[in-house]
């Protein structure tokens, strides 16, 4: 698979074991520059950047808030002046902030995190949308969660958020098809990142159990799958959810 000459885009790139590091890293392998971006972790993003021009591939680093459509629009100016435009997207950053019921999810909490997730994917597909169509080239990949098909107790907010995701690349699939851009999601549960340090240890314990290859997604399986979904090989490929959840949504017992 080679993504030789490409541009693309990894937001939500700065954790040091997160999906989009190793999704950014694994792009540049294959040949793409590729721009990526942080907000409250900016020291990750750059440190990712100096690692891809270390593979001899360009790369930028951009402080992004995703919540605010201007500060997307200045992100992906910034990453056309210095890259090109952008035709392979990757909506990857997200929030999953509080793990807590209805009742106690405040307005706040619920905005914050739909914009996050929801909100942010939507401003970066219009910003790239006009340079793709005109190229008559783009591949769309909006991460989402098992939370967003079968629910999760306590995350109201984020698995709205993450099952929009999945109408958001339908919908956009029948729209770009005329453009040869395809839209894909690719579903991910719990894998070994920073993120899954944040639940308790019981938590980790029993999903893990209920996941039926019995492990952990490691971050590099992910990203060799969003890989093969950006590439030529996958062209046919649109409108699709990519299952990468290990067994996770099976019944097992």
């Amino acid at each position: 698979m080679s993504l030789q000459g490409k541009k693309a885009f990894v937001t939500g790139a700065s954790m040091p074991r997160g999906i989009g590091r190793a999704i950014a890293l694994t792009f540049a392998r294959h040949g793409a520059d590729v721009a990526v971006s942080g907000f409250n972790h900016m020291e990750g993003a750059l440190s990712v950047a100096e690692e891809i021009k270390a593979l001899g591939r360009q790369s930028l680093a951009v402080k992004m808030d995703g919540r605010d459509h201007a500060d997307v629009q200045k992100a992906f100016a910034a990453i056309k002046n210095e890259l090109g435009p952008v035709n392979i997207l990757v909506n990857n950053a997200a929030l999953m902030g509080h793990n807590i019921t209805i009742a106690k999810t405040t307005i706040e909490e619920w905005d914050n995190e739909v914009k996050v997730c929801l909100n942010s994917a939507f401003y970066c597909i219009k910003e790239a949308w006009a340079d793709m169509c005109a190229s008559k080239w783009g591949r769309i990949v909006n991460i989402t969660s098992v939370a967003g098909v079968i629910g999760g107790y306590g995350q109201t907010s984020y698995g709205a958020a993450k099952a929009g995701l999945i109408a958001l690349a339908k919908s956009t699939a029948l729209e770009g098809a005329r453009y040869n851009i395809t839209t894909n999601c690719v579903l991910v549960g719990l894998a070994a990142t920073d993120a899954s340090t944040l639940l308790q240890e019981e938590v980790l314990k029993r999903v893990e159990k209920r996941t039926a290859i019995g492990r952990f997604a490691d971050p590099q399986e992910i990203a060799d799958a969003i890989t093969y979904v950006v590439s030529d090989e996958a062209r046919y490929m649109t409108g699709a959810v990519v299952n990468m959840l290990g067994g996770l949504d099976l019944f097992v017992f």
